[in-house]
């Protein structure tokens, strides 16, 4: 796979040809219209020129006479007749249809700017299309109203253009504590189109909309998706005509009413992402390499968490959680959470959220004992909060329940006991901030676990107007201004589990919960397809008690830490209930974790299922590597025989070992599984390692270790 490469833009006349990365992107701009994609996919060595133009899509018998492409922003008047790429109409019903001009395009840094107007319909759009040097399109749109009468906007989606290649989709789906479950399908003629109405990003987002060829892998087959930069409302699409053209889109799903713009008013669009490859793992590669090369991304070592849901609830006191943080700091814990019970009349989830103030009924000298004792171990502090959330029965909302998010007079249906704060409301947001300010700052808080717990349902604003839109950019701000105040906050992005994940709210967050449930079996799926978007060291795992609290299920320490290994590491369970030899052993586990983890934030990640699905192989490749294998079911064929491990430099030769406990196997063990083995990348890759066979709902961990 092409390594990240600066951006080159050439072409000649009316053609534009960015490259970088490994991927290419070509737009036709002979006009008179916004221009067209000729190309998007792997990259073309020897540039283009005029002539490339004339690859664009033929003509179709019995469509319309002029040769009008169909652009960036499909119109009806080009003969597209799919979902228009820009729907709305001005106060008088006119302008719903159409005629943008190109007014300029302007070549930049890895991309280019492109103005355009519509006289008639007194609109202006401005599309800027960045070809980053991981590989990845970034696409960001504006439009204007350049009239005299509103605009009421429904709908704004600019996209690419798929070549005949792309003939199956392949998208994400689930539901709380099952987040990120995979479903695919042959693209058939009509519109593929994925919406989210529930006011977050949801667990059931596609995360990535992707179209490939048919039978796409990790490895192999052409691949091309789109993820929406967005925690509101969104909507993925993938449309195919019956005259051979196939688009790939997301937009923010708008509520009827909710984008007015009044004159001189711009509308800007969230952020769409592109990704290419050549098989899922180099798509993933590109997404990754962009996401660790935003400024705003974490630099520092991910640092092992305890939080301590799961090891007292709500049932909070001073003892049991300094008991805790002792033997979290004895066994190598460096961040302690205290999670949801610290604050008001929070004594279960019925009542006292919005009230964020320390309780002196559980905390009487306040949190500082617990802070100090915490510091003192030498571990950071962070605290859970949901900013954007109340309870009815709370000081805040019957002191001001006009703060409430609300369609009309009556309340929407309460979820888990609460309601949605209008953070759009200057003084709800003034509140909730100079709140969290006071928290952060009077108890050196240096992470937050943000969390949002309920869908919007009728999220109105204060006249009752659709309120998403709004809510969204508040919470985005909310966050901003808090790191501008605390330099190094970090910021977990939690919302009923893996909710809230895109890469809107991580140009804010620092991490993401990837779901409520910490049992192993059912994390191995979620978090590998979390990885299609995001670097593991984004995505927060812990190791939990022996029997899951959401499935029941029980599974082996080592099997509970080994699936934290692709991920920010955390526990999050009682200690104080683990017996000498557990803590120490769990204290080895946590060396390793340590161990590996820049490994883990710097590498190339891949991914394999063998035996039919049953054997999942999961690395992450630099000059060393780390691998886990990880048997989830009993397969028809009996798993074991040579495992590949990809990704590794063919000619080098490497030292591969077990790291931690072995997994309990059927049968014998192979010659290397005590005292390792040295094989080039080569053999290892496409001949595999001997392997015995790993009892069902186990794994083991690999360390590649690169000789001289």
């Amino acid at each position: 796979m092409s390594e990240q490469t600066a951006p080159r833009i050439d072409g000649a006349g009316s053609v534009v040809h960015l490259t970088a990365g490994g991927v290419s992107l070509v737009l036709d701009a002979s006009g008179p219209g916004l221009p067209s994609v000729v190309h998007w996919g792997a990259a073309l060595a020897h540039g283009v020129d005029e002539s490339t133009a004339l690859l664009a899509a033929p003509r179709i018998d019995n469509l319309i006479d002029e040769p009008v492409g169909f652009s960036l922003v499909p119109e009806a008047y080009t003969g597209w007749f799919g979902a228009p790429g820009l729907q709305g109409v001005r106060d008088d019903r006119t302008g719903w249809s159409t005629r943008f001009a190109l007014r300029s395009l302007t070549r930049q840094d890895g991309g280019v700017r492109i103005a355009a107007h519509d006289q008639d319909a007194a609109l202006s759009m401005l599309l800027t299309i960045d070809l980053t040097e991981s590989g990845v399109i970034r696409l960001d749109a504006e439009l204007r109203n350049d009239g005299d009468g509103d605009y009421l906007l429904t709908e704004f989606a600019p996209g690419l253009t798929l070549p005949a290649a792309a003939t199956e989709v392949h998208d994400l789906t689930g539901r709380w504590s099952l987040e990120r479950v995979p479903q695919r399908h042959a693209f058939t003629v009509g519109r593929h189109r994925r919406e989210t109405r529930r006011g977050r990003t949801g667990a059931e987002t596609p995360l990535v909309l992707l179209v490939g060829e048919q039978g796409h892998g990790f490895a192999a087959g052409q691949v091309w998706g789109v993820h929406l930069g967005w925690s509101g409302n969104g909507a993925y699409t993938a449309e195919r005509t019956p005259e051979g053209h196939r688009r790939l889109s997301a937009a923010e799903l708008l509520t009827e009413g909710e984008a007015v713009l009044a004159p001189g008013d711009v509308y800007s669009a969230p952020s769409q992402f592109f990704s290419w490859g050549y098989g899922l793992d180099e798509l993933s590669a590109r997404y990754h390499r962009f996401v660790r090369a935003r400024e705003e991304h974490v630099a520092a070592p991910r640092p092992i968490t305890l939080n301590v849901w799961e090891a007292v609830y709500f049932e909070q006191s001073l003892d049991k959680l300094v008991a805790l943080a002792d033997v979290a700091a004895e066994i190598g814990v460096e961040r302690f959470v205290l999670d949801d019970g610290w604050f008001g009349g929070r004594r279960d989830s019925t009542r006292g959220l919005g009230d964020w103030f320390v309780s002196p009924e559980v905390w009487p000298r306040g949190l500082t004992p617990l802070v100090e004792h915490v510091r003192r171990l030498g571990m950071q502090f962070g605290i859970w909060v949901e900013p954007e959330m109340v309870n009815p029965d709370s000081d805040v909302a019957r002191e001001h329940p006009e703060w409430i998010l609300r369609a009309g007079p009556g309340l929407p249906p309460e979820s888990r006991h609460q309601q949605a704060l209008d953070l759009a409301d200057p003084g709800c947001f003034d509140y909730v901030r100079g709140c969290l300010v006071d928290l952060i700052s009077g108890n050196d808080v240096s992470y937050l676990k943000w969390d949002h717990n309920r869908d919007l349902i009728e999220a109105g604003d204060g006249a009752g107007r659709p309120a998403v839109h709004a809510q969204t950019r508040a919470a985005y701000r909310l966050m901003s201004e808090l790191k501008a105040v605390f330099p190094g906050l970090e910021i977990e992005s939690c919302s009923s589990g893996g909710a809230r994940v895109d890469l809107g709210v991580l140009a804010h967050a620092d991490r993401v919960w990837a779901s409520d449930t910490i049992d192993p079996l059912e994390r191995q799926g979620i978090q590998r397809w979390t990885s299609l978007l995001l670097p593991p060291e984004l995505v927060g795992s812990h190791i939990g008690d022996e029997r899951s609290h959401t499935t029941g299920r029980v599974h082996t320490q080592a099997f509970r830490a080994i699936t934290t290994v692709f991920s920010h590491a955390g526990l999050e369970l009682d200690l104080t209930r683990i017996d000498a030899p557990g803590r120490e052993s769990l204290a080895g586990w946590i060396t390793i974790l340590k161990d590996v983890r820049a490994l883990i934030a710097r590498g190339r990640l891949v991914r394999r299922e063998l035996a039919d699905g049953a054997l999942w192989v999961t690395g992450s490749v630099d000059d060393d590597a780390v691998f886990t294998v990880a048997c989830l079911r009993r397969a028809l064929e009996a798993p074991g025989g040579r495992i590949p491990l990809p990704g590794l430099d063919p000619a080098a030769r490497y030292r591969i070992e077990v790291q931690g406990a072995r997994p309990e196997i059927r049968g014998d063990e192979v010659s290397w599984w005590r005292e390792g083995v040295i094989a080039t990348g080569e053999a290892l890759g496409v001949i595999g390692l001997p392997f015995p066979q790993i009892q069902p709902e186990q794994a083991v961990l690999l360390r590649a270790t690169r000789l001289p």
